[in-house]
């Protein structure tokens, strides 16, 4: 992890929100880092003040990608150690790649360090496990189409055919929208939950079905910050859908049935 004259820079996962999430190789990084741009609105600044002693800190929230690659340029050209700190996990929703384009263009060398994602941070507040064997065993990571455009086979309604969890981003402004599309093909009494700022200080987590959840979302002021997850392994969990893993009668190459 130490820079070589070029500089480097290290897009670390900063996790959902608890300042206790972030890996221990993120921490680290953030610890030897010259330069850390974070975004504020969406990075708890705690994660600023417990591990960068040294570092020069940038709150990119206001910026746009131009400012922040120029930074980040500019400082791995110095021979600096540069944190680029994203919410979440960067392999989702990170906006990574065009960063990554423009460093590579620039002949900046980089480095992903992924990060505990707000899906996963989701579906633990909800004490819920998103793969029960006979319920689910497949988990979709999506969004609604907004400003961003979505691909036409990636659409709600169609991914929803599979009756497999789902865990919808970026969505929580359009919730209406959401039930309506899942609607077509999840029964109305899918259990469904939104979790508004999962694992920080001011989290709110909503649980319901299909039915009612929008109600509920929508009463509760969530419009934006939150994790939707629908599907059955929201449920209660009947017995005969226990894995087959730790069964007594289970063998495998480490235990005998």
């Amino acid at each position: 992890m130490t820079p070589n004259k070029r500089g480097m820079v290290y897009f670390v996962g900063a996790g959902p929100g608890d300042v206790g999430l972030i890996t221990v190789k993120g921490a680290a990084l953030l610890k030897k880092a010259d330069v850390v741009l974070y975004t504020g609105s969406l990075v708890d600044a705690g994660l600023i003040k417990k591990y960068c002693k040294k570092a020069r800190a940038f709150n990119s929230a206001a910026m746009h990608l131009d400012e922040t690659v120029r930074i980040m340029t500019n400082s791995a050209k110095r021979g600096k150690l540069v944190v680029r700190l994203h919410t979440g996990d960067p392999a989702l929703y990170s906006a990574v790649s065009e960063q990554a384009f423009m460093l590579l263009k620039a002949g900046i060398p980089y480095e992903i360090i992924p990060g505990v994602s707000s899906a996963g941070a989701a579906s633990a507040r909800l004490k819920k496990e998103l793969t029960v064997p006979g319920i689910s065993q497949t988990v979709i990571f999506t969004r609604l189409e907004g400003r961003t455009k979505v691909p036409q086979k990636e659409r709600l309604a169609s991914l929803a055919s599979h009756n497999a969890t789902m865990c919808i981003f970026l969505s929580a402004g359009m919730i209406k929208k959401v039930v309506r599309e899942l609607g077509k093909e999840y029964p109305s009494e899918t259990p469904a939950a939104i979790v508004y700022r999962a694992t920080w200080r001011d989290e709110i987590k909503i649980t319901g079905t299909l039915r009612d959840i929008a109600k509920k979302a929508i009463e509760a002021g969530i419009t934006r910050h939150a994790m939707i997850i629908v599907g059955g392994v929201l449920g209660e969990i009947a017995e005969g859908s226990f894995s087959r893993l730790y069964d007594r009668e289970f063998s495998h190459s480490f235990r005998d049935a």
